[in-house]
């Protein structure tokens, strides 16, 4: 008969190999473990050099294809806007580069810059909408209608400064005096939403307007307020293009918010890689698109359809 003693040891050796088989187990499955894992850090590691690699070399190809497209410009563009005037509008988060390149572009192209103004914070910022909307008011010029549907203060902006500002597109002919054009701009200045130099702003046929990546796009409806100023100035004028960079085309951004309303999307030229030469000079063969009537989206942007415009490398 087995005693109590042999019983519990019995118990206790069957524990006892129980967690020897555990203990030798586990060390197994650790030394799995880590095998697998090294294994798994090593291909992570190739993956990444790979990409990396990768990665260099299309920026090599990036920066040639800009230092190709910049040597290229004046074959490109010239002539493309001889004879023709463009006014250039800007937003507050625009970058200086992209302004003074399209600029340049605009020069080389024959266009006739005929001024350069600043939209501020206070301009695109819908906290200051009551404001704003009072100083238009007073400021529009005799005989002058604004369209009934330009509530908002973006399209109200763009309807008044496209009358002050913008070539009648029938007979090319300005819709206000000197001394009018004047007290829209300075009115505007002095309430602290426009900012421009010393030499006068003059009427033009064109209208750029370029904006930068839209960080702030959705504080306070800054995007939008963009954007239907944009489609404002087109009701007004001969052609309009809104150029940025790519992140002005992400959701709430002035690109994004022109390319998914219809009616803007349809009139108003978009580009959103304005960061590199081929955005550049896609801005300013834009206003020829829209001479003729048309109006694309370009850039690398998910609701562009084209990186340029045809002729240019793609």
């Amino acid at each position: 008969m087995i005693s109590f003693r042999q019983h519990a040891m019995s118990i206790v050796a069957i524990f006892l190999s129980i967690a020897i088989g555990v203990v030798l187990g586990s060390q197994t499955l650790a030394a799995d473990m880590l095998s697998g894992l090294r294994s798994d850090k090593t291909e992570l590691r190739q993956q990444v050099d790979t990409l990396f690699t990768q990665n260099r070399e299309l920026a090599v190809e990036l920066d040639a294809a800009d230092r190709f497209i910049a040597d290229s410009a004046g074959r490109i563009l010239g002539g493309t806007l001889a004879d023709r005037s463009v006014v250039v509008f800007t937003t507050p988060d625009a970058d200086p580069a992209d302004i003074e390149s399209v600029t340049k572009g605009l020069e080389t192209s024959g266009a006739t810059v005929t001024g350069r103004i600043a939209l501020t914070d206070a301009f695109v910022d819908a906290d200051e909408g009551d404001r704003m909307r009072t100083t238009l008011t007073n400021v529009i010029p005799a005989g002058a209608q604004l369209r009934t549907g330009a509530v908002d203060q973006g399209s109200m902006a763009g309807d008044l400064l496209g009358l002050a500002l913008l070539l009648d597109p029938v007979n090319a002919q300005p819709r206000s005096t000197p001394q009018e054009l004047g007290l829209v701009l300075e009115t505007l200045r002095g309430g602290g939403f426009l900012a421009y130099g010393d030499t006068p702003v003059h009427p033009a046929q064109l209208a750029l307007v370029i904006t930068g990546n839209g960080a702030k796009s959705a504080e306070n409806s800054q995007g939008s307020n963009i954007a239907r100023f944009a489609g404002a100035l087109r009701g007004r004028g001969a052609g309009t293009v809104l150029a940025g960079r790519p992140g002005a085309a992400d959701n709430s951004g002035p690109i994004d918010a022109t390319r998914s309303d219809s009616a803007l999307a349809t009139t108003v030229t978009t580009v959103d890689n304005l960061d590199r030469e081929i955005g550049r000079v896609t801005a300013v063969l834009g206003l020829t698109e829209q001479l003729n009537g048309g109006a694309g989206r370009y850039g690398t942007g998910t609701k562009a359809t084209s990186l340029t415009l045809s002729g240019l490398p793609r």
